[in-house]
């Protein structure tokens, strides 16, 4: 997918990538008396607020699991994963931008950006998830074996959020509105995926368009894998695995094509 010159200039580089993210890493947590903590407590939260609303107050129950810690582990496996795809693209689409006097003044492979950013959120979805994983051990929920059933879920919502994301982010160059809008449409595409609440209650009408979005396939995933402890109907990862492989190739297709015009315009 990535031309071989491409990853070649990264692996040279990859001194560089690397300590940018510890760099970023440290910046982000250093000065924090409780560090890297504070990746964890704003989705538990997050999480604590909504499973008190819907679960305890609501009488929310999900169709088809058991057990009083179903709704969270449902609610958890959809958010802390909708958070990996959140941070990727809006990261993504601002790093031209953010990096513009990098870009100018030093000469490296810019596919590096990218990577920095999956690297990145990787690292803070390793923190929050393996909290998670902690959660389902202590309380008997852990669906064994089949928990390594969500990596190759996890390479298709990667490669997916960084396509999205590397075409925003050389549009949002040139357009600035579009990062704009993005931040906007995100918030829409958060409530019609079944995160909050299952897509059974949703009328037919409104359940038929969920197949067009992609990240209702990745999310029903997560949800099968740690709440029913099944492996995922591989079949409904087809849309967007293809989706994914043709976001990125456009992605470094406008990479590649206006990288030169990117750094005149910052």
């Amino acid at each position: 997918m990535i031309p071989a010159a491409m990853l070649k200039g990264a692996w040279s580089y990859r001194g560089f990538i690397l300590g940018s993210v510890r760099r970023e890493f440290q910046l982000k947590y250093g000065n924090a008396i409780l560090g890297a903590s504070w990746s964890v407590l704003s989705p538990l939260a997050m999480i604590l607020v909504y499973t008190l609303i819907f679960s305890q107050v609501m009488q929310n129950r999900l169709p088809g699991a058991a057990g009083p810690f179903a709704y969270s582990i449902y609610l958890c496996a959809g958010t802390l994963t909708w958070g990996l795809f959140s941070e990727i693209t809006g990261r993504a689409q601002t790093m031209f931008l953010e990096q513009g006097n990098l870009l100018k003044k030093i000469n490296f492979p810019r596919i590096c950006l990218p990577i920095i950013i999956i690297l990145n959120a990787l690292l803070n979805f390793t923190i929050i998830f393996g909290l998670f994983l902690g959660f389902l051990v202590l309380t008997g929920s852990f669906p064994g074996w089949i928990a390594l059933a969500m990596l190759p879920v996890l390479l298709i919502q990667v490669l997916f959020a960084i396509g999205l994301g590397m075409i925003l982010g050389v549009l949002n160059v040139f357009f600035r509105d579009v990062g704009q809008f993005f931040q906007i449409f995100v918030q829409f595409w958060f409530w019609f995926t079944p995160i909050v609440y299952p897509a059974t209650i949703l009328p037919p009408a409104v359940h038929d368009l969920l197949a067009y979005n992609p990240m209702f396939a990745l999310t029903v995933a997560y949800q099968t894998i740690f709440v029913k402890a099944t492996a995922p109907v591989w079949s409904t990862l087809l849309y967007p695995a293809g989706l994914a492989l043709v976001l990125c190739l456009l992605g470094l297709h406008l990479f590649r094509k206006r990288s030169g015009e990117m750094v005149d315009e910052l």
